[in-house]
Order: structure tokens, then C-alpha cells, then sequence
């Protein structure tokens, strides 16, 4: 998994970075053919932002969030991103799942 963090109007710590990738590291848990990741960090009129975009085979999952603090940030947007991540890898199961009834019922 390539993981690139820039962060606009705010210097990326050590500490955030390393934040920041325990927390994607979840990610990869549930689901282990993401290839890239992309994280930006930005600050506006004191509201914190986090942005990531997951690219994953045949998918690019964009997630959001927004809060005053940045570390509360982050933990919004690994929420999120694990439950758009279920959610694609529960369409591939199903659709994998699906297409082998059919084909099974066929013969």
C-alpha cells in the first residue's frame, strides 16, 4: 500500500503522520488489495479537514470529514473509510457469490 499525506496551510508532524497511518492501517485489515492511498490534511477558518482517496482494484473510494479538532478528524474519516471499505468488499462477495449460483442452477 503507497501512502502519500500533504497537508495544505498545515506542516505535517511526525506525530500526525504517524497518527494517521495506524489509523488506515484498518483498512488494510479488512480488506488487503488497496494499492494507493491518498491523504490530505488542510485547515479553513479554523475547521479542521481531512480528505482521503483509496484506490483499490477496479474503485476509487473518496471519503471526507470535517471537525475542530484534527485528531477527532482523522478518527471520523477511518470510520468512514472502513464502511465504504465493507461495503465494496460485501458487493464483490455477493456479486462473486451470485455469479456461481447462476451458473451452477444453469448446468
Amino acid at each position: 500500500m503507497n501512502l502519500n499525506i500533504s497537508g495544505h496551510h498545515l506542516e505535517v508532524t511526525p506525530s500526525i503522520r504517524e497518527y494517521v497511518t495506524t489509523k488506515l492501517e484498518r483498512i488494510t485489515r479488512h480488506f488487503d488489495s488497496v494499492i494507493d492511498v491518498s491523504v490530505i490534511l488542510s485547515v479553513e477558518k479554523l475547521q479542521h479537514q481531512i480528505e482521503a482517496t483509496v484506490h483499490v482494484r477496479g474503485r476509487d473510494i473518496h471519503v471526507q470529514a470535517v471537525d475542530e479538532d484534527m485528531y477527532a478528524a482523522i478518527d471520523l474519516l477511518s470510520d468512514k473509510l472502513d464502511r465504504q471499505i465493507l461495503k465494496h468488499k460485501e458487493k464483490l462477495m455477493d456479486h462473486r457469490g451470485e455469479s456461481i449460483k447462476y451458473h451452477t442452477a444453469i448446468e
